[in-house]
C-alpha cells in the first residue's frame, strides 16, 4: 500500500510504464515541453522544411548521377556496384517524394500520413532489396561494413513509415520522425556516392 501510494504521487505517469518504444519517449518529451505537439502534427508549419529537403534531395540526386556517369564503365562491370547506386537513388527519391507530398497545400494530416506510409514502404522495400543484392557475396566488403550498411539502411527508411503512422494516429512524434529519416537517408546516399565516385578508383 505504501509503495502504491508513493508510486501514484510520483511524477512518473502511468503511460511511461504501460507504453513501450519510441512512442513512450515522444510522450514524455511532449509532457516535458521539449517539442510542441501542435507543430508535430501540423504539416502547414513545415513548409520551409519540406522545401529545403526537396532542393537538397534533388541536388544530391544530381551528384549521384554525376558520380555514376564519371565511372559508368567501371560500375557496370562490377555486379555489386549497380545495386549500391540503385540503393542511393531509391533513398533520395523517397525523400524527394515525401517532401513533395508535404508541400501539397490544404491536405489533412491523415492524408499526408498515408502518403508518407506508402512512400516509406516503397522506399524501404527498394533500399532493402538493393542492400541485399549489394552485400550478397561481395568480396570487397567485410562483415562489419555489411552490418553497418544494413543497420543504416533500416534506420534511414523506417522513420518515414513511423512518421506516416504517427500522423494518421495523431500521437507518437509526428513529423519529427521525418527529420531523422531525412538526415539518415542523406548520410546513406552520401556514403554510397563517395564509394561510386572515389573508392571505386582505389
Amino acid at each position: 500500500m505504501y509503495y502504491r501510494r508513493n508510486w501514484r504521487d510520483s511524477d512518473v505517469s502511468l503511460d511511461w510504464v504501460m507504453r513501450l518504444g519510441g512512442v513512450v519517449c515522444w510522450q514524455r518529451l511532449e509532457t516535458a515541453g521539449m517539442f510542441d505537439p501542435d507543430v508535430a502534427y501540423t504539416p502547414a508549419l513545415w513548409s520551409s522544411f519540406f522545401s529545403a529537403e526537396v532542393g537538397a534531395s534533388a541536388a544530391l540526386t544530381g551528384l549521384l548521377f554525376v558520380a555514376v556517369s564519371i565511372n559508368l564503365a567501371k560500375i557496370v562491370t562490377l555486379p555489386h556496384l549497380t545495386p549500391r547506386a540503385a540503393k542511393a537513388l531509391a533513398a533520395l527519391v523517397g525523400i524527394l517524394f515525401a517532401a513533395s507530398f508535404g508541400l501539397a497545400p490544404g491536405q489533412p494530416r491523415e492524408q499526408l500520413g498515408w502518403e508518407l506510409v506508402g512512400t516509406g514502404v516503397l522506399a524501404w522495400a527498394a533500399v532493402t532489396f538493393a542492400q541485399y543484392r549489394h552485400s550478397r557475396g561481395n568480396p570487397y566488403v567485410g562483415k562489419v561494413q555489411i552490418w553497418f550498411d544494413r543497420v543504416l539502411v533500416q534506420m534511414a527508411a523506417l522513420p518515414v513509415i513511423v512518421c506516416g503512422v504517427s500522423l494518421v494516429c495523431g500521437w507518437g512524434g509526428g513529423l519529427y520522425w521525418l527529420v531523422a529519416g531525412v538526415l539518415l537517408s542523406f548520410l546513406s546516399a552520401l556514403l554510397d556516392a563517395w564509394v561510386l565516385l572515389i573508392e571505386i578508383l582505389r
